[in-house]
């Protein structure tokens, strides 16, 4: 016997390197805050602050600068944004919004808010986002937008979404959490919709704790999202309102930000693009040594776009060995150590990602806000609706986050040295 999980001595014991991305830049932010004694200075009705304090105010501009785009309003997290985004594009009970089944559940639940109903499209065998072939058997009158995520880091097909969108009159949420500096062409990826949503969540890319930004380049959708943001029924018979007849969806929240977590933001923004850098030097680092081994293939990349890596996604290679994926993964697992700082976390390493949504309980029992909003649709939620998307989850897919930044050559090596040796002694474990 050679293998850890068979009781044998680990390949690794030294955890690996956190990250941290957070310094003294940081820290300085913060305590201009702090010594300022303004930690928020919005206000829920018609007043300049609105529309936020000096921070946010500051981040939004910069953010806006940085991806070339006309709007960029700051959020309390990434899933306000997207509720906030689904609510300016006028989402009401019954309409339909076809959305990937593999995603972060907000994406979705999102929908549900407004009493609109998901209807899951699969994904591209290949690069795992949205697959457009799905999305058109899809439509119907009801459907009025698509949600797009760029799932991993790798941009969507946008040139094929933009088509559909546009034959059908549909808007397009596009999902950027996982994807900031991604790019298709020359454009950004979160700015290849009608409205885009970045995550400035703890384990993305940059972050600020918990955080996020829409993006929209159409005035009255930025309007909209400003106005759900901050309480927005509040201000609807103000002197600034543009449109008093159009009331949808215009019962606000409490999504704002505060301006610690602005000033932090605007801090790691200046990281972003050798961060980004650092991921994709990093995957190529790995991707030489891995390719070679018979029980992996390395999914492609968009052709024209730029994958940034939030994680970084393998595929089980079923045909060479009678081993399953999940019994190999748990043995390469079994040969590494945790990560600082994320030391009561498993393992960096995972087979599938979320459980394909509509086999969650919510869609299976199809209920939400009791029997609301499944009971105006009889759409039917069961397995079998996207066959790609459960085959990667339950066989193929493999994704880990040992492509961050903190590691070193040397740390990834360790990587490679595991799934080699586990190959090498799969015999222990069929």
């Amino acid at each position: 016997m050679k293998l850890a999980i068979n009781g044998e001595q680990k390949l690794r014991t030294v955890p690996f390197p956190a990250y941290n991305t957070i310094d003294k830049q940081e820290e300085e932010a913060v305590l201009r805050v702090l010594r300022s004694g303004k930690l928020s200075t919005y206000i829920g009705s018609w007043h300049k602050d609105f529309y936020g304090g000096s921070e946010v105010k500051a981040l939004e501009e910069e953010w806006a600068d940085f991806f070339n785009v006309k709007h960029a309003i700051s959020v309390n997290s990434a899933t306000s944004g997207l509720y906030a985004a689904i609510g300016a594009i006028g989402i009401e009970p019954g309409d339909e919004v076809i959305v990937t089944p593999y995603t972060m559940s907000a994406s979705a639940t999102a929908i549900l808010l407004y009493g609109g109903i998901p209807v899951f499209a699969d994904v591209e065998a290949e690069y795992f986002c949205i697959d457009p072939k799905s999305i058109e058997k899809l439509i119907t009158p009801k459907t009025k937008a698509i949600m797009a995520v760029d799932l991993f880091g790798q941009t969507c097909d946008f040139e094929e979404l933009r088509q559909i969108a546009k034959k059908h009159n549909l808007k397009i949420i596009e999902d950027a959490a996982q994807a900031p500096y991604g790019k298709l062409g020359t454009e950004f990826t979160g700015t290849l919709g009608d409205i885009g949503v970045f995550s400035l969540n703890y384990h993305k890319h940059i972050h600020c704790g918990e955080g996020g930004i829409v993006v929209t380049n159409d005035d009255e959708l930025a309007f909209k999202i400003q106005l759900i943001r901050n309480h927005g029924e509040t201000v609807l018979d103000a002197k600034g309102y543009k449109d008093k007849k159009d009331l949808h969806n215009m019962l606000g929240f409490n999504f704002r930000m505060t301006e610690i977590e602005a000033a932090i933001s605007r801090v790691q923004l200046k990281k972003l693009k050798n961060l980004v850098l650092e991921r994709i030097e990093n995957v190529k680092y790995l991707e030489t040594k891995l390719k070679n081994l018979p029980c992996l293939n390395i999914p492609s990349v968009r052709k024209n776009s730029q994958h940034v890596y939030y994680v970084h996604p393998l595929l089980f290679n079923q045909k060479n060995t009678s081993l399953h994926r999940n019994k190999f993964i748990d043995a390469v697992k079994a040969e590494l150590p945790s990560t600082l700082m994320r030391e009561d976390s498993p393992v960096l390493l995972s087979y599938g990602y979320v459980k394909p949504l509509y086999l969650q309980p919510i869609y299976q029992q199809r209920v939400c806000f009791g029997a609301y909003p499944f009971n105006l649709t009889n759409r039917v939620y069961k397995k079998g609706d996207c066959p790609t998307c459960e085959d990667l989850h339950f066989n193929t897919l493999i994704s880990h986050e040992f492509m961050r930044p903190s590691m070193q050559h040397k740390d990834l090596d360790d990587v490679v040295k595991a799934f080699e040796k586990v190959w090498e002694n799969k015999d222990e474990l069929i």
